[in-house]
């Protein structure tokens, strides 16, 4: 697998000591993650009592293993398209989820997710997780 980006589920399996996505990430040529999922993770994190212990675990894991890419124009227009197709379909996700999905079709990487409305999206590349938690 080249490259690869992380959802935010998947991060939290990562975390959880999730083995096989622990060797996909230690077998990908490139990590990346999304300011969208970071946005995510560190709302997450406000609603905790562990706000500083896990935004310090999240900027290790960007500092050792992950890219951060950016949202570009481009970035825009595949979401535009995704978003318009999937409405079509009478299948909308969540729109945080199509910004993600739209950054992975522009990097060429694959997603990693337990999230199944992924399956929706064409020209997505996506790893499924299997996990009662995710939808």
């Amino acid at each position: 697998m080249k490259s690869v980006l992380i959802d935010t589920c998947a991060y939290s399996h990562l975390l959880h000591k999730h083995v096989l996505l622990q060797e996909i990430i230690e077998n990908a040529d490139k990590v990346y993650l999304s300011p969208i999922v970071i946005g995510e993770l560190l709302a997450g994190f406000k609603k905790g009592s562990r706000e500083k212990n896990n935004t310090d675990i999240l900027e290790n894991f960007i500092g050792k293993f992950a890219t951060l890419c950016e949202v570009t124009y481009e970035t825009a227009e595949i979401y535009s398209d995704v978003y318009t197709k999937l409405r079509k379909q009478g299948a909308p996700i969540p729109i945080n989820d199509v910004w993600i999905a739209a950054q992975c079709i522009e990097l060429g990487a694959k997603l990693l997710t337990f999230d199944k409305h992924f399956a929706n999206i064409p020209g997505l590349r996506v790893w499924f997780g299997a996990s009662p938690v995710c939808k």
